[in-house]
């Protein structure tokens, strides 16, 4: 059984984890990196489905498990449940009056059908908080609509502005339409914890993946609202900065950020090409109409660097820089490193796998660890004895009933 720390963040708090794929999962991976007592229901037998992703890759996989579960799940602890059996969903209810949230991303309706619904659990336990992230939501014309990320990111604007404007709109290569839903349905349901604090009762939180992202587009979408001009892809540049782009080396790409007149002062002290000296380009203004010009000067002379030298020159006349990193160098820098971002996680079988770590650092709480994610039902006699009070009798009879599982 995983324990928490007494002085996380979040001990103290019951989460039961109904997620499947990636939204879901993350929300709950993250109340769980944070303290919470994470509860995985599952059906007996194989678990959930994403279980199985990636799990005969053995590059990507461990103990019969693949890379999505091995991180998505760390930490939590599993139930072996059928949910539609009357069996199991009595047992699920005695799981919902010791917890403080119920956490799915079924597709909008299955919570009513299951019997698992806000209204329902809510009369079981008032103070009960319910949170079901949907690629649409649980109201307007959508509701039904099937939704992956890559659906939400294209109706959400953010493709259409993203890629090079002579090529396709391109999607965020880090999946931010499942991620986004998970962070925002984590988000949402603390606030309702903190809501509870108040009221004395819980409620639910509706999150979908399309309101997130048209939330990502923020100033943009003010800009768009107030303006009426619809804007275009301009790769890695930017509609107002320059020199603001990604420009080739000897050996990589660096990113240089000059936002305002200031730092292109400095960059222009730094490389003092002709091309750079025209005493307009002091004023943003005239940088951005001769934009392209400016780019292709320092592409020319940035190709004739490393990448090394390039950003130690930049660095030193502190103008916002940075490598292009693939995963092995961003992984392995040493600001990355130093705090804490990689971690690792000793699985059952005696392997230890590297993952992410946690990016909320807390001031008085013990060192982050995890726990091994678990296997199918491994948990289904410790949490239904301890915090349930079943007796051994009752959980057996439940196991041969087929409505719990449990590691065998």
């Amino acid at each position: 059984m995983t324990i928490k720390k007494n002085n996380s963040p979040l001990s103290g708090l019951v989460v039961l984890d109904l997620t499947h794929m990636l939204s879901g999962p993350y929300g709950t991976m993250t109340l769980s990196d944070l303290g919470a007592r994470t509860i995985k229901v599952e059906p007996p037998g194989k678990g959930e489905g994403t279980r199985q992703l990636l799990a005969d890759t053995p590059a990507y996989s461990r103990d019969g498990m693949g890379a999505y579960f091995l991180t998505l799940n760390r930490g939590k602890e599993s139930v072996a449940l059928d949910l539609k059996s009357e069996e199991g969903l009595q047992v699920f209810y005695d799981l919902v009056r010791h917890a403080d949230i119920v956490f799915d991303n079924f597709s909008a309706g299955v919570t009513k059908r299951l019997r698992i619904d806000h209204e329902t659990l809510a009369s079981i336990n008032p103070r009960i908080i319910t949170c079901t992230v949907t690629g649409f939501g649980e109201t307007g014309p959508d509701t039904q609509r099937p939704a992956f990320d890559q659906v939400v990111q294209a109706m959400g604007g953010g493709m259409s502005i993203t890629g090079d404007g002579a090529g396709l709109p391109t999607r965020s290569g880090i999946p931010i339409g499942d991620l986004g839903g998970g962070i925002f349905g984590a988000m949402g349901v603390l606030a309702a914890v903190i809501s509870r604090e108040r009221t004395g009762e819980g409620q639910h939180v509706d999150v979908s993946m399309l309101d997130v992202q048209i939330s990502l587009l923020n100033y943009m979408a003010t800009m768009y609202l107030m303006s009426g001009d619809v804007p275009d892809r301009i790769g890695n540049s930017h509609f107002v900065h320059v020199p603001y782009n990604v420009y080739p080396t000897v050996d990589g790409h660096v990113v240089v950020a000059c936002i305002g007149d200031a730092f292109f002062a400095r960059f222009r002290e730094m490389l003092p090409l002709p091309e750079l000296q025209n005493p307009e380009y002091e004023k943003q203004p005239a940088r951005l109409r001769d934009k392209e010009k400016i780019d292709a000067a320092i592409g020319v002379a940035f190709q004739r660097e490393s990448t090394a030298h390039l950003l130690e020159m930049l660095r030193s006349h502190r103008i916002p820089c940075g490598p292009v990193n693939n995963f092995a160098q961003a992984l392995a820098d040493p600001q990355v490193v130093a705090r804490d971002m990689v971690k690792k996680v000793r699985l059952v079988g005696g392997d230890e796998i590297p993952t992410t770590g946690v990016p909320m650092k807390f001031s008085s709480t013990n060192a982050q660890y995890f726990t091994a994610p678990p296997r199918v039902g491994e948990d289904s006699q410790a949490v239904l004895r301890d915090l349930l009070g079943y007796s051994d009798t009752k959980i057996g009879e439940l196991a041969g009933s087929g409505a719990l599982g449990m590691l065998s």
